[in-house]
């Protein structure tokens, strides 16, 4: 009898609007998918300091160790509060 395996979850890091709606989350434009590892996570950061950069996102001086925290930590879309103009959500992957 075969075992099923428990699906796996990666993260999406998302350009959004203000309010972070779900129509503004575009899987077209943002299909960069990070798994759950640290060489992953170290992408996600990344890629979340790259939109900082650019002026596509923004994060509050002072919320930008939370962030990285967050990133590094049990779950990344924790990091999505300190993001304006940016989500990372978890989706799950059979």
């Amino acid at each position: 009898m075969a075992t099923k395996k428990a699906p796996k979850k990666v993260y999406v890091f998302f350009n959004c609007d203000e309010t972070k709606s779900r129509a503004s989350m575009n899987i077209f434009y943002n299909n960069e998918v990070f798994k759950d590892t640290i060489a992953s996570k170290k992408k996600l950061w990344e890629k979340i300091s790259k939109e900082l950069e650019a002026g596509r996102i923004q994060i509050d001086k002072d919320n930008l160790p939370k962030v990285q925290e967050a990133v590094f930590g049990d779950n990344p879309c924790d990091a999505s509060q300190y993001l304006r103009y940016g989500q990372v959500e978890a989706l799950l992957c059979h």
